[in-house]
């Protein structure tokens, strides 16, 4: 599982202006992946991207890659 955790941080590292600020913590459940993004302030707006969409993307994808691992992931930015 943590290639799923890996690709997340590569993914959101790719849209960032600081990316050796990120810091990706992973929770773990049964069925559910957590994984909680923190970034510098400044590039919570690049990460969200306009209406949403960078985000909405970025779980898109990381989702459809949890599912081949039968579990289910939910990407928190966390402040």
């Amino acid at each position: 599982m943590n290639e799923i955790k890996e690709f997340v941080e590569y993914l959101v590292k790719l849209i960032v202006d600081k990316p050796e600020e990120i810091e990706i913590a992973e929770k773990r459940g049964e069925q559910v992946i957590i994984f909680e993004v923190r970034a510098n302030k400044q590039d919570f707006g690049k990460i969200l991207g306009k209406h949403g969409k960078n985000i909405q993307a970025i779980r898109t994808l990381v989702n459809s890659v949890s599912a081949k691992a039968g579990k289910r992931s939910i990407i928190e930015i966390i402040e």
